[in-house]
């Protein structure tokens, strides 16, 4: 429907159904887990499903949107979501099977498929903002449709939706509440509650896996100084 509605020209309207796509994708994993019906045939139909609502259907929109006006590249650029998205959802299946991760590895493409929506919901007749560009709203566009295709195929940790299968310890706690917070910032901003929720759904991941990653360079460092001999702890005292 979303796919159908863009071609229309119908725009807003397919992106709030890409946006309801994305309801549906939270709670058909949580019926799953709940009727205890979860199978590697599902988890291989979601993701099939998941290509076309949040790979396909967001790429025609960002083109309908604006990328239509630099013909090929913009082809190119509004293919990105589709073709990274696929190989994430490959990654994620054959990991499903192999490791259980507490978090996504890569940004979740239901996710990738909502910032972009966002992006188009509040800007879509804001067009004067981006004249300070070269380019207009392509310069900023095109950026973040990248940016967020290299993060899917990427290892950046990306908190998963809490699970109530169990008791509930502190770090979930915060979570639920945190998600709790995103909805109510969507239901009363919308549009804007979406791009600030997602904005800082990514840019929070991106923070902690850059301070993480800094952490464990200075303590490889640490250790290589202590093979060398150039580091000296002090004795143990009583």
């Amino acid at each position: 429907m979303a796919i159908v509605m863009i071609m229309e020209n119908k725009l807003e309207f397919g992106a709030w159904l890409i946006v309801l796509a994305g309801l549906f994708d939270l709670m058909d994993g949580f019926m799953a887990r709940l009727a205890n019906a979860t199978s590697n045939f599902g988890i291989e139909l979601d993701s099939l499903s998941d290509i076309v609502s949040f790979g396909v259907a967001p790429g025609i929109l960002i083109y309908k949107y604006a990328l239509f006006q630099i013909a090929v590249p913009g082809i190119i650029v509004a293919s990105l979501p589709a073709l990274f998205g696929a190989v994430r959802l490959a990654r994620f299946n054959v990991e499903a099977v192999t490791a259980n991760y507490s978090y996504f590895r890569g940004l979740p493409i239901p996710a990738q498929a909502t910032m972009n929506v966002a992006f188009f919901l509040t800007f879509q007749n804001q067009f004067e903002i981006f004249d300070v560009f070269q380019n207009g709203v392509k310069s900023v566009l095109i950026p973040l449709v990248i940016l967020l295709s290299l993060l899917m195929v990427s290892t950046v940790p990306f908190d998963k939706v809490p699970r109530f299968t169990g008791p509930v310890d502190k770090k979930q706690k915060g979570l639920i509440l945190l998600y709790i917070g995103y909805l109510v910032t969507i239901l009363v901003f919308q549009e804007y509650g979406l791009m600030a929720v997602f904005s800082f759904f990514i840019v929070r991941a991106i923070v902690k896996a850059s301070i993480k990653f800094w952490k464990e360079i200075n303590e490889d460092d640490i250790e290589e100084d202590s093979d060398d001999g150039t580091f000296q702890s002090e004795p143990l005292r009583e």
